[in-house]
């Protein structure tokens, strides 16, 4: 069975960069349904590497390649690409799958494993040995480098070049059974060591390291290269459009040629498509920008080194791009999915203001967050002619009545915010002043009459009346124009509140002209509030996570820390943006 003649990047791009569009992947989804180039099926894959956490970056791509499927009546597996197990962990695998259904989405049959091929890959190793395509390699790491070349000067070929099959054949047995130690010898293709693109420079296929794999255990002492697992992987899967990052755009030729050196229908026979009639066509690689968004990395060196440096509290850290991060944090999965859709697929890189995540975030939370009052400074106020405890009913969203009421008590004690209060107030302060007149949010017009300071001379209560015909009305004959929040001092419950700043300080974090991006942490990105006050609705176990606090911002609940009775915030975002 021949291989059909793929078509190039080039022609298949050909006309889509000049078409206004969103997203060019789906035309070339289009054409090829039209054509009927995969007997009519969309088979794509998001392939991890569970070395990290994911972050926002990855949310474009889980979007897009999930999404592309369910548009086109396909399927979507999740793959790990597990193929360097020094770097990875079952954590990391747990927490991609939690992040990929907290988006929303759900991958196509069982969890994929690179690794669940590794019996395959052998075998279409030798299969390359044995076609004269790959050779074993003694060259050690710094004499592979030198002999490689560099952009400007070609490569020169190994010593172990030209070993017979029969040598190759045995070496790589040997490398399986373990005879050799890490980095005594490695399997490479035999493409070209004078090509232009330096990955088809006899690439490494296999490396030698004697350790323990989380999937297989200690099946296995010798691991194959991503670039040589992925295409195998995407063919043995079925998968009809592999979708990448720029960055691999280089690599492509490389992924073409492991595919087109293979015989096709030993691929077929181990695939998924094994015991179907429809007709096997290769996976065709397409490549798309990265999302990019300024004040953040995204890098997972450098989100690793973060974490382990204790430069942050860790991956879920809510100040952290990282998907489980922004959970934390407050942000939504349809806030992140809207934003992915409005940013679109493209194929020039670009960085995105990260103002157009804000947008989406205060979007979705200002639909759909129910209301809450919380006092982050409280200052005590007595309400001196409120003779008992009375029970408000309040809408918890203004605009949306069938997210039903809440009781708010309002008791003779209540406490307002320090900021909220001036003894001589500057002119267009409209809260409360010494004298002055000021509105409780949905309940009464209240004035000030008495200050009383501490030992310390600062203010320490305010003493108020209450105008106890301005429930719901307006007073008579004069105009009060500020409404503040407040919480029952008796009541409340007192809550932890975090306050969230961009991590860094530069637009541009992983410029190539920074030395060292841990230069540019912001040392004011968390700050920690103490005996905060928020109604009692707020504080309930049943009620919902996230709340607009009015007057304050968006905030949710921190369900790591708020256990033992303990109640924490995290601030979401503002109401609007501040920088």
């Amino acid at each position: 069975m021949t291989n059909p003649k793929k078509p190039t990047q080039n022609e298949a791009m050909a006309g889509k960069e000049s078409t206004p569009s969103a997203n060019f992947i789906r035309h070339i989804v289009a054409e090829d349904l039209a054509s009927n180039r995969h007997a009519g099926r969309i088979q794509t894959r998001f392939p991890p590497e569970p070395n990290g956490y994911l972050h926002i970056g990855h949310a474009k791509s889980i979007c897009l390649n999930f999404g592309i499927a369910a548009e086109n009546g396909g399927r979507c597996n999740l793959r790990f690409d597990d193929t360097n197990p020094a770097k990875e962990s079952q954590e990391f695998v747990d927490a991609i799958k939690e992040n990929i259904n907290w988006l929303g989405f759900n991958w196509s049959g069982e969890v994929r494993y690179s690794s669940s091929y590794f019996e395959q890959l052998y075998g279409f190793a030798v299969q390359l040995i044995e076609k004269g395509l790959a050779y074993v390699c003694d060259l050690s790491a710094e004499e592979a480098r030198e002999y490689r070349g560099t952009l400007t000067e070609p490569g020169r070929n190994s010593p172990c070049r030209e070993h017979s099959i029969a040598e190759n054949l045995s070496l790589f047995t040997r490398m399986r059974e373990g005879e050799f130690v890490d980095g005594l010898c490695s399997l490479r293709a035999k493409i070209d060591m004078s090509s232009p693109n330096i990955n088809m420079r006899d690439p490494v296929l296999y490396r030698i390291r004697h350790i323990r794999h989380h999937q297989t255990g200690d099946a296995w002492c010798i691991y194959p290269t991503y670039d040589y697992t992925h295409c195998i992987s995407d063919a043995i899967e079925g998968v009809t459009h592999s979708l990448c990052t720029l960055e691999f755009e280089d690599h492509r030729p490389l992924y073409d040629w492991i595919l087109n050196s293979l015989d096709l229908e030993s691929i077929r026979q181990v695939s998924d498509l094994s015991s179907s009639d429809s007709p096997y066509v290769l996976p065709q690689q397409t490549e798309f920008a990265k999302l990019k968004i300024n004040y953040t990395v995204v890098g997972k060196r450098k989100l690793k080194q973060l974490v382990d440096e204790g430069l942050v509290l860790g991956w879920d850290d809510p100040r952290m791009s990282t998907l489980a991060g922004m959970r934390r944090r407050g942000y939504t999965a349809a806030s992140l999915r809207n934003f992915c859709e409005s940013v679109g697929v493209a194929r020039s890189e670009s960085q995105v203001d990260i103002s157009m995540l804000e947008h989406a975030l205060r979007e979705d939370l200002d639909n759909n967050a129910p209301r809450a009052m919380c006092v982050l400074r409280p200052l005590k106020v007595t309400l001196t002619n409120l003779p008992e405890a009375i029970e408000l009913s309040l809408q918890n969203h203004p605009k949306k009545e069938e997210m039903g009421r809440r009781a708010v008590p309002l008791t003779p004690e209540i406490v307002i915010d320090r900021d909220d209060f001036r003894e001589e107030a500057e002119p267009g302060f409209k809260r409360l002043v010494n004298g002055g007149e000021v509105r409780l949010r949905g309940a009464y017009v209240i004035r000030c009459d008495e200050l009383v300071r501490g030992a310390d001379g600062e203010i320490a209560e305010l003493r108020c009346s209450v105008d106890l015909a301005t429930l719901g009305k307006n007073p008579e004959g004069r105009k009060v124009k500020g409404v503040i929040h407040w919480v029952s001092a008796t009541d409340g419950v007192t809550a932890t509140v975090r306050l969230y700043d961009r991590l860094f300080t530069v637009a541009n974090p992983e410029s190539k002209d920074i030395e060292d991006f841990r230069t540019l942490l912001n040392p004011d990105s968390l700050r920690v509030l103490e005996g905060c006050l928020v109604e009692p609705a707020a504080a309930s176990a049943n009620s919902a996570l996230s709340f607009q606090f009015e007057r304050e911002g968006y905030f949710t609940r921190d369900t790591v820390d708020s256990t033992n009775g303990a109640l924490v915030f995290n601030q979401t975002i503002g109401l609007r943006a501040s920088h």
